[in-house]
């Protein structure tokens, strides 16, 4: 999986106002449709809210991979938010998210998701990468982290 393909510095930001689940989600969603990436912005937040409800993407160490599918992307999309303060996300381990990557891709073609999720997940395993991330001082500096 190419994430220099998936990451746009224009859907990323460094400090989320959210402080919802809810509120990540639509924030991240405004994040791509303002990057052009997806054209359809209540469809895409219906489909990763969809999603949550059937199990949370609250993972452990402060990250959170909300995702899902939609027909109105042609291909995978993410945006990246940071909230350094944390926000309850029913992560697994019951700490509080800092890190969010949200992702949709195309309802037909479950390679690219599967690969961009196992790939995120990977990366954000490692303390030093989650500490450079919520450390970052710019959305280009954002990209170099996770691709390296």
């Amino acid at each position: 999986m190419n994430l220099k393909k998936a990451l746009n510095r224009r859907a990323i930001n460094l400090e989320l106002k959210s402080s919802t689940k809810e509120t990540v989600v639509e924030e991240l969603v405004d994040l791509l449709v303002s990057a052009g990436m997806i054209k359809e912005r209540g469809s895409v937040v219906t489909a990763v809210l969809n999603r949550e409800g059937k199990m949370s993407t609250g993972m452990q160490h402060g990250i959170a991979i909300p995702h899902g599918k939609s027909d109105t992307v042609d291909s995978l999309v993410c945006a990246v938010g940071l909230c350094r303060s944390g926000i309850d996300f029913d992560s697994i381990d019951g700490e509080s998210c800092k890190i969010f990557i949200l992702t949709v891709s195309p309802i037909n073609r479950t390679g690219p998701h599967i690969q961009f999720l196992a790939e995120i997940s990977r990366l954000l395993n490692e303390e030093n990468v989650r500490n450079q991330l919520l450390h970052a001082s710019s959305e280009e500096v954002v990209v170099r982290i996770l691709t390296g």
